[in-house]
């Protein structure tokens, strides 16, 4: 899907949009703007929920990462659901996943391309507003899928689950695996990441509660979703921490680099680790002791209810309001909630006894 050639098409054609989308882009979006053209908080036109989905739309993608397989699979299953849907899809993006001015760029491309709806994975969760607010104002549809933006700068965003089912419930997780007692970490994404920030909140929430009077939250490391710097951090927690006894990483590449230094090394099966994973990258963790238990969503479901929401509000269905609602195909039905927030639903939980069921 990400081949090489389809990577040096876009850079260039980010070079070249970049340019010529600065002085649009740049020059700032008012509220006024956003109230007339779009946005969770009050968009444009009124919906139709029996309204004809549209076909021969363009809608574009922009993940994170474009060489992350957690968005590889995302991006699959939103490429599926638009084909399905009659659509066109196109996916761009950086390759690193801390390069925020190159996803402004991208966003850049999709505009000045004229794409009908992207769906957008921030990076940062303040940095792609003025570009995402001038893809509105020229009338493009914007959803975030797995990681927001700002309410004001999108239409709507599809989460993985509930920040807060998600946040507690690895904090619970962990401290079965611990007998709620003793020091923990945290392993997370770059310092800036919006959905990274929410969970790590509702995890020290949780950890509030007297059940947990036993544990400590002693550091929350970053490993900026890089393989090599989260097995680094992880070493160096470990270092730092010598009482540790469990790590919780809410990424899909920190908890496999850390997975990959546990097992190599004396504390293997004396720290405990979870967080969110995938199937594939995990089961090797699983089945040798490393990991017993750790959880996630489907992305390649989440990929495609991105796209299905993308497609639905370019076709008049919703508008990002509130309370409206629509058919995501055989995903069944979708209610938005406040800020125009959609929920894909409750994370699955893996270990061996379930594993060998998943291939994503």
């Amino acid at each position: 899907m990400h081949t090489a050639s389809l990577r040096r098409t876009c850079a260039a054609l980010a070079a070249v949009s970049s340019l010529a989308l600065a002085a649009t882009a740049c020059g700032g979006t008012t509220k006024e703007d956003v109230k007339n053209e779009g946005g969770a908080a009050a968009s444009a036109g009124k919906a139709d929920p029996n309204a004809a989905t549209k076909k021969g739309l363009t809608v574009g993608f922009l993940p994170k990462q474009v060489n992350n397989p957690y968005f590889t699979s995302a991006d699959q299953g939103g490429e599926k659901a638009v084909r399905e849907l009659g659509s066109t899809f196109k996916e761009v993006g950086p390759t690193s996943a801390t390069d925020t001015a190159g996803q402004v760029s991208y966003v850049n491309t999709l505009t000045q391309q004229q794409v009908d709806a992207m769906a957008v994975s921030a990076q940062d969760p303040g940095a792609l507003c003025t570009a995402l607010k001038q893809a509105m104002k020229n009338g493009i549809k914007v959803v975030t899928y797995d990681s927001d933006t700002n309410p004001e700068c999108r239409n709507a965003f599809v989460s993985q689950a509930s920040a807060e089912d998600l946040g507690r419930t690895e904090v619970q997780l962990l401290a079965e695996q611990i007998d709620y007692r003793g020091e923990i970490a945290i392993l997370s994404a770059a310092q800036t990441a919006t959905n990274q920030n929410t969970w790590i909140d509702f995890m020290k929430d949780e950890l509030k509660d007297p059940k947990y009077k036993n544990m400590k939250l002693v550091e929350v490391a970053y490993g900026n979703d890089d393989a090599q710097q989260s097995f680094q951090q992880t070493q160096g927690l470990l270092q730092e921490h010598p009482n540790l006894k469990g790590i919780i990483s809410p990424t899909t590449v920190g908890i496999k680099a850390a997975a990959q230094y546990l097992s190599g090394s004396k504390y293997k099966g004396k720290v405990k680790l979870t967080g969110l994973g995938t199937p594939n990258d995990m089961r090797t963790y699983v089945k040798n002791g490393t990991v017993e238990a750790f959880e996630l969503w489907d992305p390649a479901k989440l990929g495609e209810l991105a796209a299905r929401t993308a497609v639905a509000l370019a076709s008049g269905q919703i508008t990002g309001k509130e309370g409206e609602t629509f058919t995501a195909g055989a995903m069944g039905e979708y209610t938005l909630g406040k800020d125009g927030v959609i929920n894909l639903g409750k994370p699955t939980v893996f270990n061996a006894g379930n594993i060998d069921r998943f291939d994503f």
